[in-house]
This record gives C-alpha cells, sequence and structure tokens, in this order.
C-alpha cells in the first residue's frame, strides 16, 4: 500500500502508474480534485490529513507521498507562510518528539503547518520508502526533516529538481525529499537537458521537450488537433515549412509575466485564474483551455478534470507533474525509471 497525502486531482498516483504501482490511497479534502482523481480510477479518501488519524496504516505501508498546500510559500501567493517558517521548523521537533499539537501555534497562515504533517505520518507508520514535494522555498524545511528521518534510519537526498529535466514540458522547479529506510538514496538521474551535446558518445540526454513537441503544434500549419475545446488560434506559419513562429504562451497579466515561444517549453504553469495564461500573437489573444494547460503539466489529453473552469485550471497548476512524479517515485522505490509518453503523440 501507498499513502498519498495532499493528493490533488493525481499528479503523483499519474506517476505512480507508469512504473506499474497501483495500490494508493489518496487523502485531500477538496472535493473536486477527489471526484477528478475517482474519475481517473485513483482512490481518495477525502479527509483533513491534519486530523486524520494515523493508526490504521501502521506497519502496512509501503510507500508514503506528500504534497503539503504550497500557497503558504509559494512565490504566486501572499507567503505569509514565510512569516511561518520559525513555527514550522519548531513544529517539525515537536512532533518527531512526539507531540503533535499545531492549534496552539500562532499561524500567520492557518495552512502553514501542513508542511510539519509528513513527520507525524512517517513517524507513526515507519513506510520503507517516502517522496515528498514542495515549491523550492521549503529546501531548507525539507533539510530540517531530512535529519529527523536520518535518525530513524532513513537514507535521504533533497533538493531541487526541474521538471523539464524530466521529460516534462515545462521548466517548474520544485524541492523535492527522497527517503527510504532499505536502500541508498540519490537524485533521479535526468533523462533530458536544455542543449545536450551532439557529439556524446555515451548517455546522451534528450532535449527538453517544447510546447509545441506536446501539443503536437510541429509541422502544421494549425494546430494537429483541439484539445481544449476553444477556437483553435490562426497559426503564423513561416516560409520555411515548419511551426510557427508568431504564437506565444503568456503566463500571467502582469507586466513581466514570464513568455515561452512554441519551440521552449512552458515556464511554471500557475493558474490563479483561468485567463492568466493566454496565447498571443501580432492579432491578438485567446485563453489557453485547461486540456492544453494540463498537458504542460504531463497529464495525458483525456484526463477527466472535474469541477468548474476557475477549479479545474486550480487543479492543474497545484498537481505534481507526471513526469516528475515517476521519477522521483522510481528513485525512492528502487524501480526502473519509465520515461514520460508525449502528451500529444
Amino acid at each position: 500500500m501507498i499513502l498519498d497525502l495532499y493528493a490533488g486531482a493525481g499528479g503523483w498516483d499519474e506517476g505512480a502508474r507508469t512504473l506499474g504501482l497501483r495500490n494508493i490511497i489518496g487523502f485531500d479534502n477538496w472535493w473536486d480534485a477527489c471526484a477528478t482523481a475517482k474519475a481517473a480510477g485513483h482512490l481518495r479518501i477525502q479527509a483533513d490529513v491534519s486530523t486524520y488519524p494515523t493508526a490504521p496504516f501502521a506497519g502496512k505501508v509501503k510507500g508514503k507521498i506528500g504534497s503539503p498546500p504550497c500557497t503558504p510559500f509559494s512565490r504566486a501567493g501572499k507567503q505569509l507562510g514565510l512569516l511561518d517558517q520559525a513555527r514550522v521548523h519548531a513544529l517539525v521537533n515537536r512532533m518527531a518528539a512526539g507531540d503533535d499539537h499545531w492549534q496552539d501555534m500562532p499561524w500567520q497562515d492557518d495552512r502553514s503547518h501542513h508542511a510539519a504533517q509528513p513527520v507525524r505520518w512517517v513517524r507513526d507508520i515507519r513506510p520503507e520508502w517516502v517522496a515528498l514535494e514542495q515549491v523550492p522555498e521549503v529546501l531548507p524545511l525539507w533539510r530540517h526533516i531530512s535529519d529527523v528521518f536520518r535518525g530513524w534510519g532513513y537514507s535521504v537526498w533533497t533538493g531541487v529538481l526541474n521538471a523539464a529535466d524530466y521529460g516534462v514540458p515545462q521548466t517548474r522547479e520544485r524541492a523535492i525529499l527522497i527517503a527510504s529506510r532499505v536502500r541508498a538514496v540519490h537524485q533521479p538521474e535526468t533523462t533530458h537537458e536544455e542543449n545536450p551535446p551532439t557529439d556524446a558518445l555515451f548517455g546522451a540526454r534528450q532535449p527538453w521537450v517544447t510546447i509545441g513537441e506536446a501539443l503536437g503544434w510541429h509541422g502544421v500549419d494549425r494546430p494537429a488537433r483541439t484539445v481544449s475545446g476553444n477556437r483553435a488560434p490562426r497559426w503564423a506559419y513561416d516560409q520555411a515549412n515548419s511551426y510557427g513562429t508568431g504564437w506565444t504562451l503568456t503566463h500571467g497579466p502582469q507586466p513581466n509575466a514570464a513568455v515561452r515561444t512554441i519551440d521552449q517549453p512552458a515556464a511554471t504553469v500557475v493558474c490563479s485564474r483561468p485567463g492568466n495564461l493566454r496565447w498571443t500573437d501580432g492579432d491578438g489573444h485567446r485563453q489557453v483551455g485547461h486540456r492544453e494547460a494540463a498537458i504542460l503539466q504531463s497529464f495525458r489529453p483525456d484526463y477527466p478534470w472535474h469541477g468548474n473552469k476557475t477549479s479545474r485550471f486550480h487543479q492543474i497548476s497545484n498537481a505534481v507533474p507526471p513526469g516528475l512524479a515517476a521519477a522521483v517515485i522510481a528513485q525512492a522505490a528502487g524501480l526502473p525509471a519509465t520515461a514520460p509518453t508525449l502528451a500529444a503523440a
């Protein structure tokens, strides 16, 4: 059995599925995300991870996955969690010693304590392996937790990984913690890089997957298929008979928003509002469809998203990219990594 805490719509589960892992129970308190995951064939318990009892799982869990809410710490939010850092570190020490009380602590963001909750679960259920994910700002906390886990007999690796280095068409960076009490763990070996050398004799990596490749827009004068339900954009087809170069992906409404061309990976997909992601060219722009955004997160095109437009975009942007998840789980569980398949292929 594998437990997926703060499981959301199923990014970790989809990554695990590519590795042949199926017996996963996910926990999340968001109804829409649970409905999406269930429709995709993933098990869900709708509950608050911080209050759910651990006793029923003691001695029965092989792996524990976790992506605590990132909003308190993310640059896309108010980052009140950064004001709670000292309290979160104190809570880690408290939980490591067996005291789970967080309600008596004065939180600036009432979600900050969730970043320490993996300590309680690992302390009580002692899984064979652990995989945690958060925004890069949480890396110092992961390092603190890694010291706790090492004291319990785990081998631990922590660091920041770029999803594009694992075949995801997006340069999303995330702080990762990988731990195992039965094998030594290391950074997952990358499969892609921005500019792989052309003269490498052994072990050459593949180039980063681009927006155009992921969406199937190479070598055509318009998108190869509609993946969003939106009106397909007029494609800027150049005279060299290659994919168009006029359309760009803009990642927000602010003047300094990241802009990527289709021969690059997307920047981090953050969808606080559906209209924040948009295709733009000289003649105007259109909103990115939720299925397009999901493909850029490395979800399969037919993933059954549930809820209204805003909810779907939030679920997508909050999810762990399945391609990155597969690489992390493979390292944690001692499995051979499976190269992700392009969603548009």
